[in-house]
């Protein structure tokens, strides 16, 4: 596993900077669900909780591609 290092502004905590990180590589298609708990450091149940809290879909579906198949 690469390892990344920064430095974080004095108000953010290495764990929120790790979930926050998790949560945009999860939503942005780039590591599955399973893959973002895991480096969250969360159970699968609680990270889709948290992202239900922060606004992130568990799901990401367009909508033009559900209307089509709604219609078949």
């Amino acid at each position: 596993m690469n390892e990344l290092k920064i430095e974080l502004p004095p108000n953010i905590s290495t764990d929120e900077a790790r979930l926050l990180l998790t949560l945009k590589l999860f939503e942005t298609g780039k590591i599955s669900l399973g893959q973002a708990a895991k480096l969250a450091g969360y159970s699968k149940r609680t990270f889709i909780e948290l992202l239900g809290k922060m606004g992130v879909p568990v799901i990401n579906y367009p909508s033009e591609e559900l209307e089509r198949e709604i219609n078949l």
